[in-house]
């Protein structure tokens, strides 16, 4: 229990700054804050980033990178003299196998530029076009009236671009209709999904758009407070938005507060309500719903939260309209960011129709490289499907008629030189290293396939394999959140189209 007038918000960015979860940080914290040290402790060793034993070079153990080589990127560091350490996927699989310095920052062969769809004015987001800090779309917005700008994001069929793909309207009208008149707009930031890097990419082209589209946002519900949850590695990124928001508020925008927050290393804190745990300096656990954000979110008040594709696309639909928006995609609303990585000539972000083809994406990313054998049409959670589904369209009805997902949108292609049970196993290693723990079948569950197709690559006995469905049966059904509903995807996705690939296999060497 913290003390009276405990300062439970403010422990994990002052355990970021003092260098982490260490036995005299926790202790001056709590004096100073006024909460237990024992909950210290707790909250901070739940984050990477916050119960490292100092600064390390970070090497990504992703998928893209470990096909791409990431062993060997990481052997050649640590010859150079760089203390490194693995870690989940690091937002930059444009460039794999990439690397962090101690500093958070791409090391120097890391920081190149992303491959971008040329400028095309027609694009709603256009990372390639020129900014503009005009805010002519929140002058739109407050002429037509809150009801009014709900109701173009409503005929624009926006869906949520984190990949759940919920009507955007829905979560506005939700938290306008509020009685509580304290309401707050929360931008996921926390880009953490194999395979994905958008957000970083629309940070750094287009802030004011990411500016804009919150401003909207909380016009329209009635919120006055914007907090942006900034994945820790994008200190570029948050320069580049401060300084944005900055010249914003001090000219059009300068009725709103917007407040920064760090994130320290959790992948699971993509999820909403953890990282409405993580705003509030607890452990980033998903909470049960209902009840959902809109009625009960930050510190207990109506909250809107969305990523940030799906904010930067506000602007475009308030000033050209919610029609047109809907008639960029085929199937579905809207143009999309897709981003692509692995064995394609040009890994990068390309704005595009919502329901090109996998062959479409890779032909705007000048082509495959080698023979394609597989690909995850939307980051791990979206598990694998064979070349045979290239001309499925990437949305997310579509996807989910196959049993997999769009998801982020982060595809990521591997061709005939990939080991696909090796790749299973990447992948597996990842949810069970992100798992936040909390409910069983994701605790118990991620563990148990991950060590069950270890054990199939070290003795090369598919027997290892046999229970497999009913445990991912079991974390489908019984986890709180998507993380362990999806887990086992990689692996029961690459048994169902590849069963040849699981057969008996040669043992490891010891």
């Amino acid at each position: 229990m913290d003390f009276r007038g405990a300062q439970r918000e403010r422990i994990l960015a002052l355990l970021a700054e003092r260098g982490g979860a260490t036995e005299g940080n926790v202790r001056a914290i709590s004096a100073e804050t006024g909460v237990a040290e024992a909950d210290i402790w707790g909250a901070g060793h739940f984050y990477g980033l916050l119960r490292q034993d100092g600064p390390k070079t970070l090497v990504c153990d992703g998928l893209t990178c470990m096909a791409l080589g990431a062993e060997d990127r990481k052997a050649a560091l640590l010859a150079a003299g760089h203390d490194c350490a693995p870690s989940s996927c690091l937002g930059l699989c444009d460039v794999a196998p990439a690397a962090i310095g101690p500093d958070l920052a791409p090391l120097a062969a890391d920081d190149r530029p992303c491959h971008l769809s040329p400028n095309d004015p027609e694009l709603p987001i256009n990372l390639s076009g020129p900014r503009s800090a005009a805010y002519a779309a929140f002058a739109r917005a407050k002429d037509l009236g809150p009801d009014a700008v709900i109701a173009e994001v409503a005929a624009s069929g926006l869906q949520g671009r984190g990949g759940a793909g919920f009507a955007a309207h829905i979560k506005w009208t939700g938290v306008r209709g509020q009685a509580d008149p304290v309401r707050y707009v929360v931008c996921n930031a926390d880009e953490g999904e194999p395979g994905t890097f958008k957000d970083r990419e629309v940070i750094r082209q287009q802030p004011e758009k990411l500016v804009e589209g919150l401003a909207i946002a909380a016009w329209a519900v009635g919120a006055r407070d914007i907090y942006i949850y900034l994945r820790a590695e994008f200190e570029r990124e948050r320069r580049i938005l401060v300084d944005a928001i900055a010249k914003a508020t001090a000219g059009p925008l300068g009725g709103y507060v917007f407040h920064m927050v760090r994130g320290h290393g959790a992948y699971i804190c993509g999820e909403e309500t953890a990282l409405l745990e993580s705003m509030e300096g607890k452990r980033g656990m998903p909470r049960l719903k209902p009840p959902f954000p809109t009625e009960r979110g930050f510190r207990g008040k109506p909250t809107l939260i969305h990523n940030v594709e799906t904010l930067a696309c506000v602007p475009d639909i308030i000033l050209r309209g919610g029609e047109r928006f809907r008639a960029l995609g085929r199937k579905e609303a809207g143009a999309k960011l897709y981003c692509i990585s692995g064995h394609v000539a040009r890994p990068g972000i390309y704005e595009l129709p919502l329901g090109v083809t996998l062959d479409e994406l890779v032909a705007a990313a000048g082509g495959y490289v080698g023979t394609p054998l597989v690909f995850s049409p939307g980051g791990a959670s979206s598990g694998f499907l064979p070349m045979s589904e290239r001309g499925r369209p990437l949305d997310f009805g579509s996807l989910a008629a196959v049993g997999s997902m769009l998801g982020s949108a982060g595809a990521v292609v591997l061709n005939d030189t990939a080991d696909l049970a090796q790749a299973v196993v990447w992948q597996l290693h990842f949810f069970e290293h992100e798992s936040c723990g909390q409910c069983a079948p994701c605790r118990i569950g991620t563990r148990w396939i991950h060590g069950a197709m270890r054990h199939y690559l070290h003795s090369g006995d598919p027997a290892a394999l046999g229970d497999v469905a009913d445990v991912a049966w079991e974390m489908a059904e019984g986890s709180i959140c998507g993380l362990g509903q999806i887990a086992a995807l990689p692996l029961t996705s690459a048994v169902q189209h590849f069963p040849e690939r699981f057969g008996p296999r040669p043992a490891a060497q010891e």
